[in-house]
């Protein structure tokens, strides 16, 4: 890069006059915004919100998630230069995208953390934009399909992960990253019957009626036929896309808190997610990065690049 055009390429994650375009920056300085998108609580105009819950007080072993966010926005550095690969079209260019900060909150006041997380994205919601969550655990799901399906309704769930997070906890007010899709779908949250859970390699009986594809169907189907699976059960209906970041094998992702073997590989993911598209997506998140768990790192881009196809998810149905 030439003096005078790295004078003019200073941080934009706070400089860019537009909230659409490449950005050309290193990829080893400046402000670590996902994507390179510019931080601001400014809504106006905006398609889609990428927005950080550093919240890890939910988990039932190894914690760290709390770290996800950021490890996630620096990894995401490295694809901010160029259009995402493989799409046919650029939605960094298209749309306008931007980095909303993160969810701030008390730690120690574990009860207000789901409120405080549905107000959040509520706000958001509630500007015609769509939210893109870095987490943080799983539990976030929980809020913020609260605050999705006052907008439109039971969503199907879309669910990558080795863990259904079905289990039976009927204390609403529990905060449990393991539960929580259970709830969702005693309270109406969600749809089982057009919801499917992606990639499970863990033993739960009882599925609440959630359609299941699980990690060894997808090597057996192979990730092409398994992606026409997921769009046959979820139809045109309004969509909630969530990743786990264990439905990947820990070969692929080993900083997480729950690991188990058998899982999918990153190429399998890619294919799943970029065949997708066109299903009826309203949002999304990516959880249970946890960098303490990686020293190489893996991980974390192994969720900033699931992020960002979820992004183009999101992107391809606005411009449709």
């Amino acid at each position: 890069m030439a003096l005078e055009d790295a004078k003019t390429q200073i941080d934009h994650a706070f400089t860019r006059d537009s909230l659409r375009g490449l950005t050309a920056e290193n990829t080893f300085g400046g402000a670590t915004s996902f994507l390179r998108r510019r931080y601001t609580k400014d809504l106006s105009g905006v398609d889609i919100a990428v927005t950080g819950i550093p919240f890890d007080q939910a988990v039932t072993n190894r914690p760290g998630t709390r770290l996800g966010p950021r490890a996630i926005r620096e990894a995401s550095s490295l694809q901010a230069p160029d259009a995402p690969y493989g799409w046919p079209y650029d939605p960094l260019s298209e749309l306008a995208i931007i980095d909303y900060g993160d969810l701030a909150f008390d730690y120690a006041n574990i009860p207000a953390f789901p409120g405080a997380l549905k107000a959040h994205i509520d706000t958001i919601l509630q500007a015609d934009v769509a939210s893109l969550v870095l987490g943080g655990d799983h539990y976030i799901s929980f809020p913020i399909l609260q605050a999705y399906a006052e907008k439109y309704g039971p969503m199907s769930l879309l669910q990558f992960d080795a863990h259904t997070d079905t289990w039976a906890d009927d204390d609403m007010d529990r905060v449990d990253h393991g539960t929580m899709f259970y709830k969702a779908v005693k309270m109406g949250l969600v749809d089982p019957a057009r919801s499917v859970q992606v990639g499970i390699r863990t033993t739960n009986a009882d599925t609440m009626g959630v359609n299941i594809i699980d990690a060894r169907e997808v090597h057996e189907l192979g990730p092409v036929a398994a992606a026409a699976k997921i769009r046959e059960i979820l139809g045109d209906y309004p969509t909630y896309l969530t990743f786990d970041i264990d439905a990947l094998d820990p070969a692929y992702a080993p900083g997480t808190g729950t690991p188990v073997w058998g899982g999918l590989t990153s190429a399998q993911a890619a294919i799943m997610l970029r065949d997708l598209a066109g299903i009826n997506i309203k949002g999304g998140d990516v959880v249970e990065v946890s960098p303490p768990f990686d020293t190489t790192g893996a991980t974390a881009i192994a969720g900033a690049h699931v992020a960002t196809e979820i992004l183009c998810l999101l992107g391809w149905g606005m411009r449709s």
